[in-house]
């Protein structure tokens, strides 16, 4: 491993992959947002469809054990056993094939009862493109999992976004091929727009193979690594338990996909069409706060190693402190940004559905709730990661297995009911993801060594954020005012909204100065971060 890479920090792993992920959601973004005008509500639907069963497999196949992997690897190499680093992911590598291949042949040949299951038949096509895909990204998860144990996120970082570009590249002129010039219909074009996933999967994969291959540890070392057999069973102590708070709430959303559309045909005797409509004008909010969401991801990925390795030195102060950076970057991401999509919910609907105006207006007042969800889904992401690395990987399985039955329960109730119908989706949501990072955020503070001060780091926080959702919900309105004599709805709404938005990002930024929200060693680690301490006068 090069020089470079062992000097990464956790700040300076955080900001290469959050980076990476900025660049993922930008062109995930220019992906996403086309692509749900052009498979509009009843497509998004097959095509969420395919992905949830994927998720299922995927998370099963790659959730916790590419996290046991990095463990393990950056354990080992902090204490200089490079043999035992190498030994793991010779061990690994297999049990990922062997995932891989499972789970592929399982979605491609039961894609017919997998769709049947979920009373969506037409999502069969997608189903089946995906399914390459479950194999080429075990194999993905596994090397990711080596590099980010040795503290080099930047292979993990170029991965990702090779795999967002041909996912642009392919997949959404293959959707719009299929649908505007060979005119077949809204599950080819699904099944199109996913095929450039599993593309991008494979060509990610093959990068990180050449990437290996041309960076080999060959670090001598004098230390005799434990077998085969004791590695696989420690992975599998680590990974089962984390796959499994994992794959809960993979499961849970399959099932809950699964209660809405069976409620909306059964309980109210919609069509099929029409259940998938609903569904789809609810999944096209669900995407905001899923985006937000993504960005507390390589939060995670980089303080499961670091604090691992700070956890075998005996440092409990040092893991302490890189804990609480983490909750004020999740704190400092989380709450404008939930707060802002509830506030400008519609308008931001309108704004990325130019071609869907009604879907647009239908998912706002979903989004109104989904975006205070957002802020409790990046508060549950983190807390798993945290309890996951104080060794507590089944409370993650408790909290998300409650929270699932609350969400399933509820929707059952609130779906089926005719004066609600689907409105209960986002209800039930926001309820779920309440009660698993309460419940998260109770054991956080009952089994660290270093107790967090949930008050001082919540606070300031709230207050900026709730003040910045004043300020984009003014601008916007005024904005929306003054340009609603030109006529031009689409243009004025983009305008006002965009108008809003920076008003509450110029609002925040003043405040989290002003209130010295953001500390010195939240940026000590991150490239140029001495410059920015200086800039911003930060202590």
């Amino acid at each position: 491993m090069s020089n470079q890479s062992k000097k990464q920090t956790f700040l300076a792993g955080t900001a290469i992959l959050a980076a990476a992920v900025a660049a993922v959601k930008l062109i995930g973004f220019f992906y996403k947002i086309p692509l749900n005008n052009i498979l509009g509500a009843e497509g998004k639907t097959y095509f969420n469809t395919a992905y949830e069963i994927y998720n299922v497999l995927l998370t099963v196949s790659t959730a916790g054990l590419p996290l046991a992997i990095s463990k393990l690897t950056s354990e080992a190499h902090a204490q200089g056993r490079e043999n035992e680093k190498r030994k793991i992911f010779r061990t690994a590598i297999w049990l990922f094939f062997g995932l891989g291949l499972a789970g592929a042949l399982l979605m491609f040949f039961g894609a017919d009862a997998l769709a049947n299951f979920q009373n969506n038949e037409a999502a069969y096509w997608p189903i089946r493109a995906l399914a390459p895909a479950v194999f080429c990204v075990c194999l993905l998860a596994c090397m990711r999992g080596y590099t980010q144990g040795q503290g080099n996120m930047k292979p993990t970082a170029i991965s990702q976004v090779l795999e967002a570009l041909c996912k642009l590249g392919i997949g959404l002129p293959l959707a719009w091929y299929l649908l505007n010039t060979l005119g077949m219909g809204l599950e080819f074009g699904a099944a199109g727009a996913i095929l450039g996933v599993t593309i991008g999967t494979v060509a990610s994969m093959l990068f990180l193979i050449l990437y290996l291959g041309t960076h080999p540890n060959r670090t001598e070392s004098l230390d005799t690594p434990r077998s085969s057999g004791a590695l696989m069973k420690r992975i599998l102590a680590i990974g089962v338990p984390i796959t499994l708070s994992n794959s809960a709430m993979s499961i849970i959303t399959l099932v809950d996909t699964k209660v809405i559309l069976g409620q909306l045909q059964h309980a109210l005797g919609m069509t099929e069409d029409a259940a998938s409509i609903l569904k789809g004008q609810y999944s096209y909010a669900m995407d905001m706060p899923n985006m937000v969401a993504s960005f507390v991801y390589p939060v995670t990925m980089s303080l499961i190693p670091f604090a691992a390795a700070a956890l075998a030195r005996k440092d409990t102060g040092g893991a302490g402190r890189i804990i609480s950076s983490a909750f004020r970057l999740i704190a400092i991401l989380a709450l404008p940004a939930g707060i802002g999509l509830s506030v400008l919910s519609t308008p931001i609907m309108r704004l990325v559905l130019p071609a869907q105006p009604e879907d647009a207006l239908a998912a706002g007042p979903h989004l109104q709730l989904l975006g205070i969800a957002c802020i409790f889904i990046c508060i549950m992401i983190l807390t798993n990661a945290i309890l996951q690395t104080y060794g507590k990987e089944k409370l993650p399985i408790l909290t998300v297995i409650i929270g699932g039955v609350v969400k399933v329960v509820m929707n059952y109730i609130l779906v089926g009911n005719p004066d609600i119908n689907i409105h209960g989706a986002p209800v039930s949501t926001l309820c779920c993801y309440m009660v698993i990072a309460g419940l998260n955020l109770f054991f956080v503070w009952k089994y660290s060594p270093e107790k967090p001060h949930y008050f001082s780091i919540f606070a300031k926080p709230v207050v900026a954020s709730v003040l910045m959702g004043a300020a984009a919900w003014a601008g916007y309105g005024f904005l929306d005012r003054a340009l609603e004599a030109g006529g031009a709805s689409y243009v004025g709404n983009a305008a006002a909204t965009l108008g809003g938005i920076v008003a509450g990002v110029v609002v925040y930024f003043v405040l989290v100065i002003a209130l010295r929200i953001l500390r010195a060693d939240d940026l000590r680690g991150i490239p140029h971060g001495e410059k920015l301490i200086r800039i911003l006068r930060l202590k």
